[in-house]
């Protein structure tokens, strides 16, 4: 699971800001996703600035759109102690005032410009993206600059934004769910910031000023920690003009703090009593660095353990054999710092304890045996054949893909070499990866009542 996916980062989230505008957009997108899903091939080219902008760009002129993504090294893990928060708090304020464009006066030019823009953080980076119609980009990407490069963060936005944070904040202290995982995720990760709420408390959102994300946007946004892919209706060169444009007035160098590497804390049980008609079960078990050389290995193996939703082995134990649960499911988690395998699914209360039974036997034989080559066979088929369908169906997507493959250091060329690193997976090498993940004491977090109980 790369760093978007994987909430290193949180793919930026657009309003809409035009409605003719966006229904405009919107059917083009539509009308040329079935385009873009059948196209065998991504031609990906790099871009490099006059000011040293690094962007990959795919030109696609099936439509008059434009899609840019961009992520910046940083993120939550970089709010200082007791200041929880501000990094997320920062990406509500983009598009609230910049340059000499207070809150409104913003709003208006954006909705103009018939273009729309977001921005989200996430444990390790913050990002945003813009869509725009190709023929307004010169308005749209001079606003994206504004946003980018002088936010104003105006105190009246600043705290209706917090207000609603710490509304979001209320809410979810009455959600059991919500707080399990905060208690887990101190569980897991002890003191480091991965155990923080990357939304804040409303005792340190309390704190923030506008200076204290003055200093964070400064400190963060950079030219030497920024990843950008672009994909639509315009060519290299003029590329070339728009980094500089939005990107080039930022510092080189970011001023980032050092954050340590942390692994999960296994061999624990956390049961969080709570009277709930369902018990939720999760395992955590080690994960594998994205760049490791057994990367691949892991992913096929987890898909066949718990990754592909009907065809799974847990998913056959679990729900179709024993009806159990609805779903339950695995996932590699790749953060910037951590990486884990993770198993969840949802019971009767009363039935918890067969169900954990029933998940930890499957993982006890996937460990001992490994898969069948049919499995892995099958596996790989899944893997290579669903790559276009979940990452290359629309313009922000191919982006966001983009901006992963960056990230995690693949290579510009690594979409024409993927089918021949999966095929060289061999049935050892899974059997492998099962042994070295699945062959330890898992921390598990239990939420509901007592096993055998029903407060259903």
């Amino acid at each position: 699971m790369t760093r978007l996916m994987a909430m290193r980062f949180k793919a930026p989230t657009f309003s809409t800001t035009r409605a003719s505008a966006a229904t405009l957009m919107l059917a083009l997108v539509f009308l040329v996703l079935p385009a873009m899903v059948a196209r065998a091939e991504v031609r990906i080219q790099e871009v490099k600035s006059d000011k040293g902008i690094t962007a990959w760009l795919v030109e696609d002129y099936s439509v008059p759109i434009i899609a840019i993504k961009f992520l910046f090294d940083g993120g939550s893990t970089q709010d200082p102690q007791g200041k929880e928060g501000l990094a997320n708090l920062m990406t509500g304020l983009f598009d609230e005032g910049a340059g000499d464009l207070d809150s409104d006066a913003f709003q208006i030019k954006l909705d103009k410009a018939g273009a729309e823009m977001g921005f989200n953080e996430g444990n390790d980076a913050v990002g945003g993206g813009m869509r725009m119609l190709a023929e307004r980009q010169d308005d749209a990407f001079e606003l994206l600059k504004l946003a980018v490069e002088t936010p104003r963060f105006d105190q009246a936005p600043l705290d209706r934004i917090r207000a609603q944070i710490v509304n979001g904040i209320v809410a979810n202290a009455r959600d059991p769910e919500t707080q399990a995982a905060r208690k887990w995720a101190e569980a897991i990760y002890g003191t480091h910031p991965y155990a923080r709420p990357d939304m804040g408390t409303e005792a340190s959102l309390a704190t923030i000023t506008a200076d204290d994300l003055r200093a964070f946007h400064k400190a963060n946004f950079a030219r030497e920690n920024i990843h950008v892919a672009v994909v639509g209706a315009i060519d290299a060169e003029t590329l070339k003009k728009r980094l500089d444009q939005v990107f080039g007035e930022l510092p080189d160098k970011a001023e980032l703090r050092p954050v340590e590497r942390v692994e999960p804390r296994l061999g624990q049980a956390m049961h969080i009593e709570y009277p709930l008609p369902q018990t939720s079960l999760q395992l955590v078990y080690p994960g594998v660095p994205r760049e490791a050389p057994d990367f691949l290995a892991a992913a096929l193996m987890e898909h066949i353990l718990g990754g592909g939703t009907f065809s799974s082995r847990l998913f056959d134990e679990v729900r179709e054999k024993r009806g159990l649960a609805y779903s339950v499911s695995s996932a590699l988690i790749n953060q910037e710092h951590s990486s884990s395998l993770i198993i969840g699914t949802a019971t009767r209360s009363d039935r918890a304890a067969e169900t954990l039974g029933v998940i930890r036997e499957v993982i006890r034989k996937m460990a001992e045996e490994g898969p069948t080559a049919a499995e892995l066979d099958a596996a790989k088929k899944y893997m290579l054949g669903a790559y276009a369908i979940n990452n290359l169906d629309s313009s922000g997507a191919i982006a966001g893909t983009l901006v992963d493959l960056q990230t995690d250091k693949l290579g510009i060329d690594y979409m024409q070499r993927r089918v021949e690193l999966i095929n060289a997976v061999t049935l050892d090498d899974v059997r492998a990866a099962a042994r070295k993940l699945l062959s330890v004491d898992p921390a598990i977090m239990i939420l509901g009542p007592k096993f055998g109980e029903s407060k259903g």
